[in-house]
């Protein structure tokens, strides 16, 4: 058996390079087999497994099934999926077990799997570790379950027509970036009464234009120019498997996800006055803001789609939202506690639909702070959350206002930075805001201080997002 590399095991999924010593057919065999094993010692005799459409997911998708099955697990086969398909399967087929085979919004030449063990959760952090555990230990169970097959895309469509409230007729451009979400998003978009704009829809797992993700400035860039072209009333941008949504005006603003958090809030908050809405670390001052102008309470915490989720559970949160792009609804939100970016793109027409204004005037109407995108500084999977600890304990010791729930956002200069270490790739994660360029660039030199002092760390900050 392979010796797989533990930083595979990622903090909220599983994910490497299609590569000899990382991700391959045997590879994730094992991976399914772990898996199984782990499903068939908490009592769970049966899991859902879907897969995107990169290149090799359909055939890591049969071995990691096949690794399933031979734990003694029952497996029903849903084929190609957006992940939020795979976590409503879970709901419409009642079983807690259920896989995606993705690699979310990475470039191509990466792959793997998000897996949950209960309805609504992915598993993540410890739990993760386990399964490599299990692997390199090669403690299996062994059996063999069966194969179902059952496409369950046209009982998904349903279901979120009979939530809808859209009631407005909008011309939408929807922009895939040649991913998985092609497979749902223009049908749902028409069936909901609107007019399709169809842009990269084609499925093509070389992803020839930019990798499908709302953060990547290509991406949105070139729905901007569709959405301006084409007349439409606003612009969707799909990420890789479908579950995070990036929004443009008919004027080509962009709604990074925190703004579309703010529409999304003021929705929510006009039916339940009072409640808690929970974002990540990553999000621009002018979110919580606009949740107390409305009378709601904001709540921070961790990036991390997994750890996100659970505290939303934990804490009964109905509308939770990351910088990512990845949104979450709860019951209290017609959903069932999970993000899903097709119901985003409903929920923002629904806002839409009530409102006397277009979207271009809304947009001018929230508080703006300047801020860069997201910054993606390149260092090493082994040594960055030791370096980001270590640069929060010297913010603190030098008296900055540090709020630390996930590497540290300083405040300075009326403004903020912030330095996280990525849960998905060997990178250091920047964000600034202030307001005004030159506060922007003060409060960057502080961090670019302390960062230059870890050989490490790349000098070279990208600013694509993706």
């Amino acid at each position: 058996m392979p010796t797989l590399k533990k930083t595979m095991f990622r903090e909220y999924d599983l994910r490497g390079r299609e590569a000899d010593d990382e991700l391959n057919e045997e590879s994730m065999y094992h991976i399914g087999r772990g898996f199984g094993t782990h499903l068939k010692r908490k009592g769970i005799k049966e899991a859902t497994i879907g897969h995107d459409v990169r290149a090799t997911s359909e055939s890591f998708h049969k071995n990691f099934i096949k690794g399933v099955t031979e734990s003694g697990v029952d497996v029903i086969n849903i084929g190609n999926v957006t992940t939020p398909m795979g976590y409503w399967s879970q709901h419409y087929l009642n079983t807690k077990g259920g896989a995606v085979i993705t690699a979310s919004h990475n470039p191509v030449g990466w792959n793997g799997a998000k897996i949950s063990d209960d309805f609504s959760k992915t598993m993540f952090g410890e739990e993760i570790q386990q399964i490599h555990k299990i692997i390199a230990d090669e403690d299996f169970e062994n059996g063999q379950g069966s194969i179902i097959s059952k496409d369950i895309k046209e009982a998904y469509i349903q279901d979120l027509l009979s939530k809808s409230k859209v009631t407005n007729k909008f011309k939408i451009l929807v922009n895939t970036g040649n991913g998985t979400a092609a497979i749902v998003a223009p049908e749902l978009l028409r069936r909901v009464g609107c007019e399709v704009i169809e842009h990269n829809t084609n499925i093509d797992p070389t992803y020839p234009n930019y990798t499908p993700n709302p953060e990547n400035v290509a991406m949105m860039e070139d729905t901007i120019a569709q959405t301006i072209k084409h007349g439409c009333d606003l612009g969707f941008a799909f990420d890789g498997d479908g579950d995070r949504l990036g929004l443009v005006d008919n004027q080509g603003h962009v709604f990074a996800a925190d703004m579309i958090l703010i529409l999304l809030s003021r929705l929510y908050l006009s039916r339940h006055p009072g409640n808690k809405v929970m974002f990540d670390v990553k999000v621009s001052e002018a979110l919580p803001e606009d949740i107390k102008d409305h009378g709601g309470e904001p709540i921070m915490f961790r990036t991390g789609h997994s750890y996100i989720k659970a505290e939303m559970n934990r804490q009964n949160i109905s509308l939770t939202g990351e910088m990512s792009g990845h949104i979450f609804f709860g019951k209290d939100f017609d959903y069932y506690g999970f993000d899903d970016s097709m119901v985003s793109a409903l929920k923002v027409l629904e806002f839409l639909s009530e409102q006397n204004e277009p979207l271009a005037e809304i947009f001018a109407s929230i508080p703006h702070y300047i801020a860069t995108p997201i910054i993606n500084v390149e260092t090493a999977d082994e040594v960055k959350h030791d370096i980001i600890k270590q640069i929060t304990a010297q913010f603190k010791k030098e008296g900055y206002k540090v709020v630390d729930v996930d590497g540290a956002r300083v405040y300075a200069h009326e403004g903020w930075g912030l330095a996280r270490a990525s849960n998905t790739t060997p990178n250091i994660v920047l964000r600034f805001e202030a307001k005004s360029e030159e506060q922007i660039e003060k409060i960057k030199e502080i961090f670019r201080e302390k960062l230059q002092k870890f050989k490490e760390v790349s000098t070279d900050w990208n600013y694509t997002g993706g």
